[in-house]
């Protein structure tokens, strides 16, 4: 099979529109997640942190040492660990934004898809799935009963 038709099978079969409807959302999400922490949730702990900068934190290995012209004979050496508590602070902070946003959407989308809830419209294959499983139950209760009658 040439890459051609596999690609045009690839693009036909609707892999790569998904893959593309993904990654805009995906990228509208990130542009709504980072609004949300920036604007929202960091001015209130900035004002809890007051006005520390971990960026600036650093353990220093080995001086630099300059002249007098300014020109840098022995550059400094340094483990900078307070970018990565701020990195590692930013990733929490985004991290539990994220979790909050999906739980909060996450209630809408049980409420729509429970089938004894009549306040939402339930899409049609949750509905049929529903059924399905409740006849499933069912019928695996009857052979159960059955069998356990035979002993």
């Amino acid at each position: 099979m040439s890459i051609l038709k596999e690609f045009k099978e690839f693009a036909i079969k609707g892999n790569m529109v998904d893959m593309a409807v993904g990654i805009i959302i995906g990228t509208a999400f990130n542009s709504v997640v980072n609004t949300l922490v920036k604007e929202v949730v960091m001015p209130p702990l900035s004002l809890m942190t007051d006005g520390i900068e971990f960026a600036n934190k650093k353990w220093v290995l080995r001086e630099g040492v300059a002249e007098a012209e300014g020109v840098t004979l022995v550059e400094e050496v340094a483990v900078g660990y307070g970018a990565l508590i701020e990195s590692l602070l930013d990733f929490l902070i985004i991290g539990m934004t994220i979790f909050l946003v999906i739980k909060f959407m996450n209630r809408f989308r049980s409420k729509a898809e429970n089938p004894e809830d009549k306040r939402e419209v339930t899409p049609k294959d949750i509905e049929l799935l529903s059924k399905m499983n409740h006849l499933m139950e069912e019928q695996n209760q009857l052979l159960k009963n059955n069998f356990s009658n035979k002993k």
